[in-house]
């Protein structure tokens, strides 16, 4: 499970968020975050990725989101046999939506995450025609 960006301690996802109005999700822009049964924010990378908007930070009510240097807790991965550009089909549709050029071609197929460069924003998990990218926590 994926939690939003911004939390200093992951543990106040469970003894916080499950009292909470859930402002977080309302205000996110991007529409990513949703709740699980207990209340506890997770980000759903199917549609969109997150801007980074700081709003979910700004109208978290338990305090649970509060570090704006954190970013979301997890790698971004292609999966090479799943992946179109991998077996020479020119795809670059995980590197356009990229906010942090973290994506490089190796010619013009192979392409390449910088794990130190990816914030893992997710706006190329949804934009693959193959499903190759996984985001893992």
């Amino acid at each position: 499970v994926i939690r939003p960006p911004y939390a200093k301690e992951s543990t106040l996802f469970g003894t916080e968020c499950p009292q909470c109005s859930g402002m977080c999700g309302t205000v996110c822009e991007e529409e990513i975050i949703k709740f699980g049964k207990d209340n506890i924010p997770y980000l759903d990378f199917s549609q969109n990725g997150c801007s980074y908007c700081d709003e979910c930070l700004k109208a978290c009510e338990p305090g649970v989101l509060s570090d704006p240097e954190i970013k979301i807790q997890a790698a971004i991965r292609i999966n090479a046999a799943k992946c179109m550009s991998w077996h020479d089909v020119m795809c670059f549709s995980c590197k356009e939506p990229c906010l942090d050029d973290a994506i490089a071609f190796k010619g013009l197929f192979k392409p390449e995450i910088d794990q130190e460069a990816c914030t893992a924003c997710g706006f190329c998990i949804s934009r693959c025609p193959s499903n190759a990218i996984e985001i893992v926590a």
